[in-house]
Formats: C-alpha cells, sequence, structure tokens
C-alpha cells in the first residue's frame, strides 16, 4: 500500500489550498474580493455537489476509470481558469464550478481501500491514524507549500502547478493495482441489495448518526477558527496568528504520534464517545488563556485527542457503511466536517462582535460538549450498526 498512499497524497494536495489559490488568483487578476468569493463559493459548491455522485459512480465501477477522469478533467479546468478567462465574467465561475465538481476522490477512495484490506484490526486503527495524521499534516503544510510557489512565482502558476500535482496523483493512483481491485461494482437491484436511491449510504441509521455526530464536533472547530485570530489581533499581534494555528495543528499530530500506537481493546464505538469527551474538554483550554503565548500552549495541549477522534470516525464509517457503498460513505463524512466546520465559521463570525473572543471560546466547548454527549447516547446505534472487517471474515 505504500505506492497508493504515495499517489493519494499528491492527489490530495490541491484540496487543502485550492480555495485559498483561487482567492489570491481573482485578486492577482485584478477582481475584487467579493468576486474572489464568488469563483471560490462556486467551486466549493459544486465540489459538496458532485462529490457524493463522483464517490457513487467509483463504488459502482471501480476507483480506476473515475480516478482516471477526474485526474485529467480537473487541472484542465483549473489551467483554464488560470490562463483563459478574467474576473467580472460567467466564465471563472463556471470553469471553476466544473473543476469542484471533477475533484477527484482520493480521499474516499484511499480511506475505502482501507477498509476493504483483509487487514487485523491493530492494523486497520494504524492506517486511519495515519490518514488523520495526513490530513493535520496538509492541513499545516500545503498553505505553507502555496506561499512558497507564490514566491517563485505568481498566483496563477502556482495554482496550475498544485493542480498538475494532484491530478498526476489521481492517474497514479488510478495506475496501482490497489486501485484496479479495490472498487467492487455494487450488485444491480434484487436479492443482493437494493438500489442506494437518493441518499445512498445514509439510509443506514448508524451511518447517519454517525454523520450528524461528526458535523456536530467540527463545528467547535469553526467557531475557534474565528476566536484564535480575534484572540491573537487583542492581545499581541497579527502577525503572531500562523504561529498559534500552528501549533493547533502539530498539538494533533503529535497526539496521534504519541496515543496513537497505544492499542485498546475497547470496541470502537466505546472508546469513540470517551475520544469526544476528551476533544470537548481540550476546547476548554484556550478559556484560561491571557496571552498569545498561553494560547499556542492551550491549543497545542487542548488538540492532542482530535486526530484520535478522526481515525475512529474513519473506523466507524468503515465498519457501518455497506461494503458496495464505501466511497460514497467516505464522502458524506467528509462533508459532514466540511459543513460543520463551515457553520462554525459563520456563527463565530455572528457572535464576535457581541461576545468577544473567550465568549466564542466558550460557545465551542459547550457544542463540544453537546457533540460528546449525543456520541455517548447513540453509542447502542452505532454498535447495532456495525459489521465484520474482511479479516475477522476470514477468522
Amino acid at each position: 500500500m505504500a505506492g497508493p498512499a504515495w499517489w493519494s497524497l499528491l492527489a490530495r494536495l490541491p484540496v487543502y489550498l485550492m480555495s485559498l489559490a483561487m482567492v489570491l488568483l481573482v485578486r492577482e487578476q485584478g477582481g475584487s474580493y467579493a468576486q474572489s468569493g464568488t469563483v471560490a463559493a462556486a467551486y466549493t459548491v459544486c465540489m459538496a455537489v458532485g462529490s457524493p455522485l463522483i464517490a457513487r459512480r467509483a463504488d459502482r465501477v471501480g476507483p480506476r476509470a473515475v480516478l482516471v477522469v477526474t485526474g485529467l478533467v480537473h487541472p484542465s479546468a483549473l489551467a483554464v481558469l488560470v490562463w483563459a478567462t478574467a474576473p467580472g465574467g460567467w466564465a471563472q465561475p463556471a470553469v471553476a464550478g466544473l473543476a469542484g465538481l471533477a475533484l477527484p476522490p482520493a480521499n474516499s477512495v484511499m480511506r475505502s481501500l482501507w477498509a476493504r484490506l483483509p487487514l487485523a484490526e491493530h492494523e486497520r486503527a494504524l492506517a486511519y491514524l495515519w490518514e488523520a495524521l495526513l490530513t493535520e499534516v496538509l492541513v499545516i503544510g500545503a498553505p505553507l507549500l502555496l506561499a512558497g510557489l507564490m514566491l517563485a512565482g505568481s498566483a496563477g502558476l502556482a495554482l496550475t502547478a498544485a493542480a498538475v500535482t494532484g491530478g498526476a496523483g489521481a492517474l497514479g493512483l488510478a495506475a496501482t493495482r490497489a486501485a484496479a481491485g479495490g472498487g467492487r461494482p455494487a450488485p444491480q437491484d434484487g436479492a443482493d441489495g437494493a438500489a442506494p436511491g437518493v441518499l445512498g449510504p445514509l439510509r443506514n441509521p448508524a451511518l447517519l448518526t454517525l454523520v450528524v455526530i461528526m458535523a456536530g464536533c467540527a463545528v467547535p472547530i469553526g467557531l475557534m477558527t474565528l476566536a484564535i485570530p480575534a484572540f491573537v489581533d487583542a492581545h499581541g499581534s497579527r502577525t503572531g496568528t500562523g504561529l498559534v494555528y500552528a501549533c493547533w495543528g502539530v498539538g494533533s499530530a503529535l497526539g496521534a504520534l504519541w496515543l496513537g500506537r497505544a492499542q485498546s481493546e475497547v470496541p470502537v464505538h466505546r472508546r469513540f464517545p470517551r475520544q469526544v469527551l476528551g476533544y470537548a474538554l481540550g476546547t476548554a483550554l484556550p478559556l484560561l488563556a491571557t496571552s498569545e503565548v498561553t494560547l499556542g500552549v492551550a491549543l497545542a495541549v487542548g488538540s492532542v485527542p482530535i486526530a484520535l477522534v478522526s481515525a475512529s470516525e474513519m473506523t466507524l464509517v468503515s465498519a457501518v457503511a455497506e461494503e458496495r457503498l464505501l466511497t460514497e460513505a467516505f464522502t458524506w463524512a467528509s462533508l459532514a466536517t466540511v459543513t460543520g466546520d463551515a457553520l462554525g465559521q459563520q456563527v463565530g463570525g455572528l457572535l464576535m462582535a457581541r461576545l468577544g473572543p473567550h465568549g466564542v471560546f466558550a460557545t465551542a466547548c459547550a457544542v463540544a460538549l453537546a457533540g460528546a454527549a449525543l456520541a455517548f447516547g447513540c453509542r447502542g446505534v452505532l454498535a447495532r450498526g456495525t459489521r465484520p472487517f474482511p479479516a475477522e471474515a476470514l477468522a
């Protein structure tokens, strides 16, 4: 799996910098912030709408063909956006929307591959821990990489380079043996299973419950994303915001490396609520911060459980979703996290003027505690929805 893992890393890189790169591109071309927002929003909305459909196609015909098509269309659309459109017309939002629709499903494909492999339970747990750690690394590193690319050229060149890298990663992942054998076409209507319908894997009560919990747990992340720069602006200087954010991501990554290898005999549906509770308690630590330095320390310590929660979420998705719908199930899980984060940012912006940074930190803690309560309350639903993994079925 080293080859697919490496190619998937390249394929996923643009996901974490594309919205920012588009804003910088439109501004570089002379467009306004409003036009930048329209282009970035068109990309994001079309990505949200198209991702489940693309993933469903990957489940039905296998990931190879889908990765090849999207690996060609996505960077091509972004190249047109950079070199053949200008701000102010309909072309830029339309082409950005096409790029969003054709985003290669490398995240979901890779995670569904881990679920379908006949691994031992501890091996699968480590695989999803690696996925969670990779997410933290990309969240921290992708904007830094974009900044480095822009030092060497323009925003247009940086976006083009990122798009080509992502397309090459998708094509490389499609060429691996794991991608060729990892997608099993879904059975047709009949005795082997009903048609997935509009909701697809979300018809499963356990998966729907998990997706709701994941969205709720992402809301505090969005709230804190707004509160952190406001706190730093009030207690230090804006130049320190990036360093404080880095403490947040580094703490989560170190938590994965420090605690992740300590295997637990507790089933994941019982372990998950405890981890969410630890995450909720961690969101309370910024309430104690009185300076830029103490906030960085609070975020580094409080974020330790985040990657563990993410890894358990992926393990649960792979355990409760139907095997024939795994790629789409992981896509819905990712969209739930993105939606919760975006909702938290919107609410945080509305609350900031009234409550201030500490008030928003308190709101984030309250929402996280509510998410932990929901996770504890839904343990039975998650337990009833789990299915054996391939290794367990072979045992």
